[in-house]
């Protein structure tokens, strides 16, 4: 979990917490409110991870090496005997 997630969850609980705690007309707000919070902080971490997965991809396909062209000469200095 990223720290901003802890952040948000714990602010999230404790809205709700607070909610019960006076029992009132508060549930209605906080509820929603902690809903919407969750599914923000869920957004942002989902696209952080998937621009991470999309850079080591990109990463990978850079690195591919291309084929090498071995001159007859190479060929038979790398042949074992």
């Amino acid at each position: 979990m990223s720290p901003l997630t802890i952040v948000v969850s714990a602010f999230v609980l404790a809205l709700v917490a607070m909610s019960f705690a006076f029992a009132g007309g508060a549930v209605i707000v906080a509820v929603p409110v902690a809903i919407i919070a969750i599914a923000v902080t869920a957004t942002i971490d989902y696209t952080k991870r998937r621009k991470s997965a999309a850079s080591i991809h990109d990463q990978r396909e850079r690195a591919r090496t291309q084929k090498v062209d071995f001159t007859e000469r190479d060929e038979q200095t790398l042949v074992s005997e």
